[in-house]
């Protein structure tokens, strides 16, 4: 039936968004249907993100913020809403975005599920206490609360202590040349000497030769004597008497590394220190109190060890309290969904950070899963990373779960497989950058068939099998092992060199536990080159252009020119890490930082510089009519023509050229390390190992180099790793996707399952031997990609 008016939005069950200029957005108009799994896809880099995130999940927050502080609206207004027309009949919504915030130590699998809490509750109220105990409050059991944290070492599990080898590793030097290596350097350092001096201890003598109790209160002394130094004159300056105070290397360290707000200063600190079990509560991290309690004869700590899966059968006990059964059977279901998305290997005090990206969105999501809200839009980030093809069926059927709840769940993906399954499809592009940025389909998966310039429709309806390829002959073998560490129990494996090797398995099946394993000092590896996905730096202030040496050159050309000479301007005064020539407002960050109650902190533009980091007198001087800020706000392509053909700027071209060729052209020279991906990351280190002139043997290792890469991105990676081994290199990557796989001359195939049930080498050879296992996991899903 026909309304004469337009539909009320709120009803028509769409959320629709106009005029999206996000990034790269082009000013985007797109319907979404809610109450679907609704896929994004697209090149990295397309504005795939930029729609889910930057333009839908931020303007559901943006109306959350209103709704709930008044404060937060002057927020708002500092960090701007979503460059967006408007958008109708958007839910709130909640992300599980892997998000690289800062974890801390304390966060572990437990706090992230909420499984701890409910444990405490058990061990409180139906737990086996001794004799006359009385009973403690569920708080008791937390090691990160006053009531439960062992007294000795803060509920931290470890110790920090400085040992004297730590302290002084040269012992043959006297304290003048520098034996306390823990000592600050310049006259800070040079302060605590005189001290010493003045204090009757012998500077100049080689420090093995004084007498230990000497040696001890120098180095561990709690006193702080204050004394009057009388510094030997040099002969350009006089120096006037001070008061000096010492302060022993041990407590130099230790207050250094708790207390200093830099990073370099503290990771300094951190080398003189050496971390061990607590000896009070053995690294268990409670009070004793808490540790006499026990459940099915085990301490709280002991089952917070345990891996998930081993977790529910210990609960499952045959105890008769209708507490105890109440408990355990909530514990139990809580742990099924998260042993459900495959993650039964992990136990609940892992700590949050040595997680993968994949496996802390899974584990938000179990948790989601029990929340049992309703009506609200899930924005996801690629919650496939890292899964091997036999978990992403129950991730789907997790994601079907969500969306049986009454929830409109956003996916942004790059595995087929989910693709496939979703019931809407929103494809971004059709490049990346500037050369993306449109909305080429939104509907049905199928309707992408007809879409000439879509990258996504090349990879999804394509069902040619890759066949099998020519494997290359290895030149010799690096023999890994035997290992015993995590899972592994006397692992050996054989590496080819001069090939390309893909390890494979289910999550947990211990494959980057044998990876890790592979270091400079084995036979055969000859320099050992390790790619990973860790942030290439954590401030706004490491960038691209930072990390690739590009910037160095960069800002050689501008120092050259002529109106720069005429200023005096250096090399210097284009570095926005220095004063001199950055804006001093927001230290050449571009950003201030808005702290906030209880959110996280933000990042606003700089109100003086706008975001260009520079004072105005930097950018009067320009190069090829751009001035610096200019330059480091182009793409890598855009740049790559704006130097070309300038002899001074030729290295400038050759770093570009490799990010051109590792699929980065779309990146701004100047974006902020903080708002890479891990996948831009992992490429960029790659494209920085790319232009290094190679002469000996080189081992590269890349811990799933794929993820967050679309399948035409892939291919451009893969052309760069097969091209080092065609020059001799090795390549090992720990890898899910398939098309990966095929392509390797080499298969390790590990597993068969993950955690207690993993740790094993099922089958190891070429992509046709493997495919055909009985025993492997992996095979089916191989078998079905060289339609063997």
């Amino acid at each position: 039936m026909h309304h004469p008016t337009s539909p009320d939005p709120r009803r028509d069950g769409f959320v629709r968004v106009r005029g999206a200029r996000e990034h790269n957005l082009k000013g985007v108009d797109v319907d979404i249907p809610r109450d679907v799994l609704a896929v994004f896809t697209g090149v990295s880099g397309s504005g795939k993100s930029s729609l889910a995130f930057g333009t839908v999940y931020a303007e559901a927050q943006r109306r959350y913020f209103e709704s709930v502080a008044p404060y937060a609206r002057r927020l708002i207004h500092q960090v701007g809403a979503p460059k967006v027309g408007e958008i109708t009949g958007l839910p709130p919504a909640v992300s599980l975005q892997q998000s690289r915030s800062a974890r801390t130590s304390r966060s572990s699998v437990g706090t992230v599920t909420t499984l701890s809490n409910s444990l405490r509750m058990l061990f409180s109220r139906a737990g086996s206490y001794p004799q006359g105990a009385e009973r403690l409050d569920s708080d008791a059991f937390s090691p990160n609360t006053a009531a439960g944290a062992c007294p000795e070492c803060h509920g931290l599990g470890r110790v920090h202590r400085t040992t004297e080898q730590l302290l002084v590793p040269e012992p043959s030097l006297s304290i003048r040349e520098g034996a306390i290596a823990a000592w600050p350097g310049a006259w800070q350092g040079k302060n605590l000497r005189d001290i010493l001096d003045t204090l009757g201890y012998s500077v100049d003598r080689p420090w093995r030769e004084l007498a230990q109790e000497d040696r001890d209160w120098i180095l561990f002394t709690d006193e702080q004597p204050v004394v009057t130094v009388h510094p030997v004159r040099d002969a350009d300056r006089i120096q006037r008497p001070y008061q000096g105070t010492y302060m022993s290397a041990n407590r130099y360290v230790l207050k250094t590394f708790s207390d200093s707000k830099s990073q370099s200063l503290r990771a300094k600190a951190e080398k003189f220190l050496e971390s061990t079990p607590c000896p009070a509560c053995g690294g268990a991290r409670l009070r004793a109190e808490a540790l006499a309690v026990t459940f099915a004869g085990r301490t709280i700590a002991e089952l917070a060890r345990l891996p998930l899966a081993r977790l529910a059968r210990a609960l499952d006990t045959s105890d008769t309290s209708e507490t105890a059964r109440v408990l355990t059977e909530d514990l139990r279901a809580r742990i099924a969904t998260v042993t459900e998305l495959g993650l039964g290997y992990l136990s609940l005090d892992r700590a949050t950070p040595t997680l993968s990206a994949g496996e802390l969105q899974r584990l938000r999501l179990a948790t989601q899963l029990r929340s049992g809200l309703f009506g609200v839009v899930y924005v996801l980030d690629e919650p496939s990373a890292g899964l091997h093809p036999a978990d992403t069926e129950s991730l789907l059927t997790v994601l079907d779960r969500l969306k049986a709840a009454g929830n409109s769940v956003f996916v942004v993906e790059h595995h087929l497989d989910v693709v496939r399954r979703a019931d809407w499809l929103v494809d971004v592009g059709p490049l990346a950058g500037e050369h993306g940025g449109q909305v080429l389909h939104s509907g049905p998966v199928d309707g992408l068939k007809g879409v000439e310039e879509s990258e996504t429709a090349r990879f999804l309806f394509d069902e040619a099998p890759a066949g099998v390829r020519h494997v290359r002959e290895p030149r010799a073998w690096l023999t890994v092992g035997p290992v015993s560490r995590h899972n592994l129990r006397d692992v050996t494996v054989d590496v080819p060199l001069g090939a390309f090797t893909a390890v494979t398995g289910v999550s947990g099946s211990g494959k980057s536990t044998l990876i890790g394993e592979i270091t400079e000092d084995l036979d055969g590896v000859g320099r050992l080159v390790v790619v990973d996905q860790k942030p290439i730096g954590r401030t706004p202030r490491s960038n691209l252009a930072t990390y690739t040496g590009l910037f160095d050159v960069v800002r050689k050309v501008f120092a050259a020119t002529d109106e720069a000479r005429s200023r005096g301007y250096g090399v210097g005064r284009f570095s926005f890490n220095v004063a001199g020539g950055r804006c001093e407002t927001c230290q050449g960050e571009g950003f201030v930082s808005v702290e906030l109650l209880f959110l996280p902190s933000t990042y606003a533009p700089c109100p003086d510089c706008a975001g260009a980091r520079y004072n105005p007198e930097t950018l009067e001087v320009t190069y090829r009519g751009r001035n610096i800020a200019e330059v480091l706000d182009l793409t890598v392509e855009s740049a790559a023509e704006f130097f070309a053909g300038d002899d001074a700027a030729a290295a400038v071209g050759r770093s570009l050229r490799t990010l051109l060729d590792v699929g980065l052209g779309y990146l701004r020279l100047g974006q902020p390390a903080t708002e890479l991906s891990g996948g831009e990351a992992q490429r960029i280190k790659l494209a920085s190992e790319l232009q290094r002139v190679r002469r000996g043997h080189t081992l590269y290792l890349l811990d799933e180099p794929t993820t967050g890469l679309h399948p035409a991105d892939v291919e451009v990676l893969l052309r760069q790793l097969h091209g080092l081994v065609d020059a001799g290199h090795s390549v090992v990557v720990v890898e899910h996707d398939m098309a990966v796989v095929a392509g390797a001359d080499w298969v390790v195939d590990m597993g068969p399952g993950g955690g207690d049930s993993g740790g094993r080498v099922v089958v190891a050879g070429p992509p046709g031997v493997v495919a055909r296992h009985g025993g492997s996991r992996t095979a089916p899903y191989l078998r079905r990609l060289l339609g063997d």
